[in-house]
């Protein structure tokens, strides 16, 4: 029973810090601020981790391992590759409308938000975001990919192209946070498709 406590504990902590450091910044966030969010003493912070840092990587990795299960089933291979995508940009955009509306703001992509202001303070933090975003153009690498090989897309680099793609991606929501605005988010699908060469041609006058 105290390893489920412990357990239970801990995991309040990551998801404080991840609400609190994704709605405000990582500077702004203190200690006690996330063990008054997580409904914890601040002993129990320091029994699980040694410092904010600490708890900042450990909850960007237990955020990556949660959303896990649902980018494999958006990027499932028995899913045709620009599908996948396009599916992923439209759940991207429904995510993001559902925190503005219970936030009040646009929130962007918490791994960009949190590497762009500490990941030069911070390499613990910095090297955690890095590998994170890695993982997360290993999707868009694949789709692009399987995309070439089905002839859906002719491109002369597919990792280029989807290096440029997530590139497009990550800007897109960094300006929607920066603006406050759901509209680059709302126009991010068919800039992708734009981006991909995918766009269908115009129908012909009748």
């Amino acid at each position: 029973m105290p390893e489920s406590r412990s357990c239970t504990t801990r995991e309040r902590l990551i998801e404080a810090a991840l609400a609190l450091v994704w709605e405000c910044s990582y500077q702004a966030t203190s200690v006690d601020a996330i063990c008054e969010r997580a409904g914890v003493k601040k002993g129990s912070f320091y029994h699980f981790f040694s410092s904010k840092s600490d708890l900042a990587v450990a909850a960007l990795e237990a955020q990556w391992e949660n959303r896990r299960p649902e980018m494999e089933a958006l990027f499932s291979p028995d899913i045709p590759p620009l599908e996948r995508l396009e599916r992923y940009f439209d759940r991207v955009l429904e995510g993001q409308t559902a925190l503005a509306r219970e936030k009040g703001r646009v929130l962007g992509c918490p791994l960009m938000s949190l590497g762009c202001e500490i990941s030069t303070q911070d390499p613990a933090i910095g090297q955690k975001v890095h590998e994170l975003l890695i993982r997360n153009r290993g999707w868009f690498e694949q789709a692009v990919s399987d995309a070439a090989v089905a002839g859906v897309i002719r491109v002369s680099n597919p990792v280029i192209t989807a290096h440029a793609l997530f590139s497009y991606y990550e800007g897109t929501l960094a300006q929607a946070r920066i603006q406050n605005s759901l509209e680059p988010i709302r126009a991010l699908k068919a800039g992708a498709m734009e981006l991909l060469g995918a766009v269908p041609a115009p129908a012909l006058p009748a």
